[in-house]
C-alpha cells in the first residue's frame, strides 16, 4: 500500500505543470550506488530513485516543490521510501532569491519521517549559481537534531554543461552526546542540443567520525519550461546540493 501513495504522489508532481503556464522543472530518474564504510568493512547499497521538482510562480513569490521515491537493496533487504519538500522564496532584487523551506524524508519506511526546517537564498551571476542554506532536521528513529550550515556553486562552461561542488557541515546531537560531520559533493549535467533530456552524474562523500560514506550516482533527466539555466534562475533547483546528502546516513 505505501508503494501505491508514494507513486500516486510522484505522478501529482509530475502533473503540476499542466496546470501552469509558467512552470519550470523537471523529472528524472537515478541510479546511486553508496558505499558505507565502517571500521574498516564496506558495504555497498543499490538505490533506484524517481524525482520531480517543479517551480510556480504565485504573484511576487515562487513556490518550488520536490518530491522523489526511492528503491532501496542493502544488507540483503529491500524498501521503498519516499522524500517530499516545498519551498517558499522571492526575488528581492534582480539577482537574489530567497525564502524557507520545509522537507520530510523517509516517508512510507515505517519509521517516523525525518523533518527539515531551514531558510535558503541564491545569488545569481552570468555563468554562474550560488546556493546557501541553514537548516535544522529532528530525526526522531536514532534520537538525533542536526543543524546544517551548507554551500553549492554551479558554473555554467557552456549553456548546456552545468558543473557543480558543494559542501556542508552538521551538527549531529544523538542522546549520548554530538559529533560533527561534513558532506561534500560534485557533479555534472549536460543537456543534449535541441532536446529537453540531460544526462548527469554525481560523486558525494559523508564524513560522521567512524562512519564514511561514498556514493556513486548517474541519472536522466528531462526538463519543461526551460533548459539548465532556466532551472537555477526559476528556483526549481533549491533542494538540490550536497546538503541533503547526510540525511541518507539516517
Amino acid at each position: 500500500m505505501k508503494t501505491i501513495l508514494l507513486a500516486t504522489a510522484a505522478a501529482a508532481l509530475v502533473a503540476a505543470p499542466a496546470f501552469a503556464q509558467d512552470a519550470i522543472g523537471s523529472v528524472g530518474v537515478t541510479y546511486s550506488n553508496p558505499s558505507i564504510e565502517v571500521v574498516g568493512d564496506d558495504v555497498d547499497a543499490d538505490v533506484w530513485t524517481v524525482d520531480g521538482s517543479v517551480a510556480l510562480p504565485a504573484q511576487d513569490w515562487t513556490v518550488t516543490l520536490n518530491g522523489a521515491i526511492d528503491y532501496t537493496k542493502a544488507f540483503g533487504e529491500e524498501d521503498v521510501t519516499g522524500a517530499a519538500a516545498a519551498h517558499l522564496t522571492k526575488m528581492w532584487s534582480s539577482d537574489v532569491r530567497a525564502g524557507a523551506f520545509v522537507a520530510a524524508n523517509g516517508i512510507g519506511s515505517g519509521n517516523e519521517p525525518i523533518w527539515t526546517v531551514g531558510a535558503e537564498a541564491q545569488k545569481y551571476l552570468s555563468n554562474a549559481t550560488l546556493t546557501g542554506q541553514v537548516a535544522y532536521t529532528t530525526a526522531d528513529n536514532v534520537n538525533a537534531d542536526i543543524w546544517t550550515v551548507g554551500a553549492d556553486a554551479a558554473f555554467y562552461v557552456m549553456p548546456n554543461l552545468r558543473l557543480n561542488a558543494g559542501v556542508a557541515y552538521n551538527n549531529v546531537d544523538f542522546s549520548g552526546g554530538d559529533t560533527d560531520a561534513w558532506t561534500y559533493g560534485v557533479g555534472a549535467e549536460y543537456e543534449f542540443e535541441n532536446t529537453p533530456f540531460s544526462l548527469g552524474a554525481a560523486y558525494t562523500r559523508a564524513d560522521i567520525d567512524s562512519l564514511d560514506v561514498d556514493t556513486w550516482s548517474v541519472g536522466l533527466r528531462y526538463s519543461f519550461g526551460g533548459g539548465l539555466q532556466a532551472r537555477d534562475r526559476a528556483g526549481a533547483n533549491l533542494g538540490v546540493s550536497a546538503i541533503s546528502s547526510v540525511l541518507s546516513v539516517f
